[in-house]
């Protein structure tokens, strides 16, 4: 069994068997989490990309927890120059680890650290799929719908996905609902939205929206969800 607790705007903690893994831990400044990070003790990290709200805590919590990042090559660089282990990784690569296989996608998005005055460019916008105990996980990351996840659908058969409906910086919710029908996932959970005022959206509508063949699960912070 694969234990989701959704830690709020895109954040997860994904728990597989003894492992614990985190995606896009953006815990402090985020006004949706209910956790601290000192809260949070995970073997690996997973980054889609280098923005604030996904890479967020990554670098104090892989210190406090000597967690392994895996995410892409040039953000993985910078990362292990920062004094943690990192594993590079780039779209279309896969790898073996402890818990799962985990596989990038493409995502239509951009990626740079900001330090001060200082723009880090790195390297692209990812998503993630991860397989374990038999089951199938997507994490889109930022992104525009796209043709290819038509192609992401039909390869890796999904049995959650993880999409953005939040609008102005990603997919609002008639392009979310167009990655389901492309996806064709057994249950899509809505990430990325009311985080802030700018990225207000209703996952009910989206509910509504979605096709029969795929189970909509709305997801508060805190909540879990066991597939």
């Amino acid at each position: 069994m694969i234990k989701l607790t959704f830690l709020g705007h895109s954040a997860f903690k994904v728990e597989i068997g003894s492992y614990i893994l985190l995606i896009d831990p953006f815990i402090t400044g985020n006004p949706q989490a209910t956790v601290s990070p000192e809260d949070l003790h995970p073997q690996y990290i997973l980054v889609t990309h280098g923005h604030g709200d996904h890479f967020g805590d990554t670098i104090d919590i892989a210190k406090r927890n000597n967690s392994l990042i895996i995410t892409v090559n040039e953000l993985a660089i910078y990362c292990s120059q920062k004094g943690v282990k990192a594993h590079p990784m780039h779209i279309g690569g896969a790898h073996s680890f402890d818990f799962g296989t985990v596989r990038l996608t493409q995502a239509h998005h951009s990626s740079t650290i900001i330090e001060g005055k200082t723009f880090i460019p790195a390297g692209d916008s990812a998503g993630i799929i991860i397989d374990a105990e038999g089951k199938r996980l997507y994490h889109a990351g930022d992104t525009c719908v796209f043709g290819d996840m038509k192609l992401i659908g039909e390869m890796y058969p999904l049995d959650v996905a993880l999409l953005p409906i939040g609008s102005n910086f990603t997919m609002d919710i008639y392009e979310a609902v167009q990655a389901v029908k492309f996806l064709n996932p057994r249950v899509v959970i809505p990430i990325h939205y009311n985080t802030f005022n700018l990225i207000k959206a209703d996952p009910e509508e989206f509910a509504r929206m979605v096709p029969s063949q795929t189970e909509t699960v709305i997801l508060k912070p805190g909540d879990t969800y066991n597939l």
